[in-house]
């Protein structure tokens, strides 16, 4: 905030001269120092964080949600306040328009959109491998065995260029189709998702934790593909895809040095404690209604999950690469570009973290 003291001379004043003259302009000089330093305090005040979350619900994206109940936002003297949208693309899209300061959402747009001429990048690693599955319909079990005979069917999406989007037409194209052969469909999330399975308007769905254990206990879908472990994702795409991060306008981080450490830190304490505590301590933090009516499945469901958290929030090493693979796969904005992985993450601020 500016303030400023004009001080207007009268016809007196600008006639006089000397002592009384300088007398007079040093007078106006404290009196503009004065009210810029008790306007300091506002100008220097923290500012209010938006962080944008594409789900804010899902395992995948427990963190957050977790860190401001924890208080470790406060703790840092961070403003934050938190917002949802139901699919990662949305929440980027927010932040490209400067409604939000910082995304939780998966580290593939940070290469998706430096594609574009758009620079963003990860502060803070969340998740080592995508933390969900492709899952088919219990009714087509039998003869959709594989993402090879996806040909003629219908994929769910969470948004069209969301990250679920993009493993899923990279998990096609490993299985020898072309894009043309299989359609996509957007029905974001959770109970929306559930309900497009159930009404058969798609075959086979990307899908996270709490939703999965849902399904597989409801009998409406059956696992096709698993990368909610190291393992799987290894099977599934040939290396590890470090997926859920804290991502921000490269020009943001550059100008906000303090905060985007202060960011990092509450988020690296809060994997420590996912690290350190029970499904069940875990599950008391975070909302009822997050439960989905059953906190069995949930706490189940988290502890099925526990694994896929990075224990320190620094990026592994060849994952920005393996993702960049994965996305020049299919991708034909990515494809032939010169890349800079440099650009899209930094280890900066959680090095700093003891």
């Amino acid at each position: 905030m500016r303030h400023a003291v004009r001080v207007f001379p009268s016809s007196r004043s600008t006639r006089s001269s000397g002592p009384a003259r300088l007398v007079r302009v040093l007078c106006a000089t404290a009196v503009t120092a004065c009210a810029l330093g008790l306007a300091a305090p506002s100008a220097h005040a923290a500012d209010k964080i938006i962080i944008m979350v594409g789900g804010i619900n899902k395992l995948i994206y427990l963190p957050p949600k977790l860190a401001e109940n924890l208080g470790y936002f406060k703790e840092e003297g961070l403003d934050v306040e938190l917002q949802s949208q139901p699919a990662g693309v949305d929440a980027e899209n927010e932040l490209l328009a400067g409604a939000v300061q910082a995304v939780v959402g998966y580290y593939d747009h940070s290469i998706d959109l430096q594609s574009k001429g758009k620079e963003v990048t990860s502060i803070t690693q969340l998740l080592l491998v995508p933390g969900g599955m492709e899952m088919v319909r219990s009714d087509l079990a039998d003869s959709v065995r594989s993402m090879a005979d996806l040909k003629g069917k219908t994929l769910g999406v969470t948004g069209l260029g969301s990250s679920s989007s993009f493993l899923a037409q990279y998990l096609a194209s490993r299985a020898g189709l072309k894009t043309s052969d299989y359609s996509m469909l957007p029905v974001g999330a959770g109970n929306t998702l559930i309900a497009a399975m159930k009404q058969k308007r798609v075959d086979v769905a990307w899908t996270t934790e709490p939703t999965t254990s849902i399904l597989l206990a409801s009998g409406a879908a059956k696992v096709l593909v698993d990368m909610s472990s190291v393992d799987g994702t290894r099977a599934a795409l040939g290396g590890l895809y470090p997926a859920s991060s804290v991502y921000v306008h490269r020009s943001w981080m550059n100008s906000h040095k303090a905060e985007s450490q202060k960011l990092a830190r509450a988020f690296v304490k809060t994997l420590k404690y996912i690290q350190t505590h029970s499904a069940e301590d875990i599950a008391d933090k975070m909302p009822k209604d997050y439960y989905g009516g059953n906190k069995a499945i949930y706490v189940q469901a988290l502890k099925a999950s526990l694994a896929m958290y990075s224990p320190d929030g620094k990026m592994p090493a060849g994952g920005p690469e393996q993702v960049l693979k994965v996305m020049a796969g299919f991708n034909p904005n990515i494809k032939g570009k010169n890349i800079d992985l440099s650009k899209t993450y930094t280890n900066e601020f959680v090095d700093q973290i003891k």
